[in-house]
């Protein structure tokens, strides 16, 4: 039976109204909350069948917190996560196990994801073994994945120190893909590598996901790593979505005052290019997300906030602008005065 419209676009994960805050605690040894740190503020993310979204943004604005809400690693403060139609956030540990082969994590940090005293083959297998699937083909399973990862199946019984940065990556993806997962999380996947050695885990992403129609959350503050492999982005800035869009609308014509930041700071190729652009320098430090700004977050750091009049201002500091869609349908923008500006 063919899928109906609705049901083909119907998103594979999707988060609604995330919200995350960690208690902070007085010292002593009543240990009483004084206050919360807003992790996550109502934060809404749709990923499609064969689809990659990146969640960018600086360190610190909730990304990684983010992921593993989507991935019910931690339990969320209020909001949902649905996937195949059930909210995970109401699942009980038990009922939740079988949905983890579904969805699985990349973490950023090869090395101290894997554990230093297994083999290759055993770190990959780990998996297979605590869902008791290794009985049945595991070990050929395990030699497959090996292969489809790009590394050297007479490898398979050494150890993770004997390994590059890449080759701990693809050790790791290939531990994630062990499940058959329809969802991969990628935690900044490619931060820790060289350059030379980023291209080739992205490539190794982009064959994975055409080969066995993954979707991806692809975690990250590096746009240029992000055009090259995201259909969606979503900009992030103190626990909330302040741009999204499609990737080609986005980097065409960015219309958040952050978003524009962010990507005047993508180096050009051409060194004329590179020395002619426009630059937009962000004065002053993120706000605590213990004491977010009123109204706009970003109003603190942000340049357009002091051209503007009196009035204006005043509106920036007491409404908190919402995500809207601009004529095109295609990207959405919270600012109360969004106007798009090409920069690369």
């Amino acid at each position: 039976m063919l899928d109906t419209p609705q049901t083909a676009a119907s998103p594979v994960i999707a988060g609604k109204n995330l919200v995350k805050e960690f208690p902070v605690r007085s010292k002593g040894i009543l240990r009483r909350k004084v206050g919360a740190v807003h992790a996550v503020s109502g934060v809404s993310l749709e990923i499609g069948a064969n689809e990659t979204l990146a969640l960018v943004g600086e360190s610190g604005c909730g990304k990684s917190t983010t992921a593993r809400l989507m991935m019910n690693l931690i339990t969320p403060t209020s909001g949902e996560v649905l996937y195949e139609g059930k909210d995970l956030t109401k699942l009980s540990r038990n009922q939740m196990r079988p949905m983890r082969r579904d969805i699985q994590l990349v973490f950023q940090d090869p090395m101290a994801s894997l554990d230093p005293r297994m083999t290759v083959f055993e770190i990959i297998a780990e998996p297979l073994r605590v869902h008791g699937l290794f009985k049945n083909g595991g070990r050929d399973r395990v030699n497959s994945l090996i292969e489809i990862v790009g590394l050297n199946p007479e490898h398979r019984n050494r150890y993770p120190h004997e390994f590059s940065g890449g080759q701990r990556q693809r050790i790791g993806i290939a531990r994630a893909l062990a499940l058959q997962p329809r969802v991969l999380m990628l935690d900044e996947p490619v931060s820790a590598l060289d350059v030379s050695i980023q291209a080739g885990v992205i490539n190794l992403l982009e064959d994975l996901q055409d080969e066995l129609g993954l979707s991806y959350l692809f975690v990250s503050h590096d746009l240029s790593v992000v055009r090259h492999i995201a259909d969606k982005v979503a900009v992030m800035y103190l626990g909330k979505i302040v741009e999204e869009g499609t990737t080609d609308q986005l980097f065409a014509g960015p219309a958040h005052p952050y978003t524009q930041a962010l990507m005047s700071a993508i180096p050009l190729p051409d060194p004329r290019k590179e020395r002619t652009r426009e630059r937009i320098v962000l004065q002053g430090d993120v706000p605590s997300p213990s004491n977010p700004p009123s109204g706009c977050r970003f109003r603190t750091r942000c340049p357009l906030f002091k051209e503007l009049s009196a009035d204006d201002q005043r509106k920036c500091i007491e409404v908190e602008p919402l995500l809207r869609s601009d004529h095109d349908g295609l990207t959405r923008a919270a600012c109360h005065f969004a106007r798009k500006k090409q920069l690369v």
